[in-house]
């Protein structure tokens, strides 16, 4: 048996375009990560932006290509040494059309429960 994974996961949020999101927090031993599940009605290729907030204003950030495809997926980022509690991490997916168009989404690790915008 490996080791196991806690996860600290915000609400599945959807937008009224068509995105629907859940951003969690995971960590497995002594690394942490962020995840965020999504699925992308909107008909569009999009772009995420998903990011771990660690202690001491480190940030990991990773850019996901989302296809237009309708099928839950995942974007992920890497993996890094916890340094300090685990939980004082927290993540942030963020999903547009393309770097200049409007917000269709954002879901926290830490989000209130809302619906999206």
């Amino acid at each position: 048996m490996g080791l196991a994974t806690a996860a600290r996961c915000g609400p599945e949020l959807a937008s009224p375009d068509g995105i629907e999101a859940q951003t969690c927090v995971l960590t497995q031993g002594r690394e942490t990560w962020a995840r965020t599940y999504y699925r992308n009605a909107t008909g569009d290729d999009l772009r995420s932006v998903l990011t771990l907030m660690a202690p001491g204003d480190r940030t990991v950030r990773m850019y996901c290509a989302v296809g237009a495809d309708d099928e839950p997926e995942v974007c992920e980022t890497p993996r890094e040494r916890t340094a300090g509690e685990a939980s004082r991490y927290t993540a942030v997916a963020e999903f547009a059309k393309d770097a200049d168009g409007p917000l269709l989404l954002r879901s926290g690790s830490n989000s209130p429960a809302q619906n999206g915008r």
